[in-house]
């Protein structure tokens, strides 16, 4: 993606990849900014539910996705890939 194309994704309020990184990057700054009081598999635990029920709400107001089970598949197919990927990474 080029600079035209990520600053007309921005402003139609699309993520380029870099803007997704960054805001993913955000949500790992305040869970470590949480773990220095909460024990880690409790902050892993509460995002991880965070991230479903927004999902759940993107998915029945927003997208107002049909099938929902597809919805589920597809949602955890990303995430188990996104997981195998940050263990395969040795700087992780």
């Amino acid at each position: 993606m080029n600079r035209k194309e990520r600053r007309a994704a921005r402003k139609e309020g699309r993520l380029d990849p870099a803007g997704f990184l960054k805001l993913a990057d955000e949500y790992i700054t305040l869970a470590n900014r949480h773990n220095r009081s909460v024990p880690a598999a409790n902050v892993h635990a509460a995002l991880v539910y965070a991230a479903a029920r927004y999902g759940a709400h993107v998915a029945k107001n927003v997208v107002q996705v049909e099938d929902q089970e597809k919805t589920v598949e597809a949602a955890t197919k990303d995430y188990a890939d996104w997981l195998r990927q940050h263990l395969a990474d040795p700087s992780v």
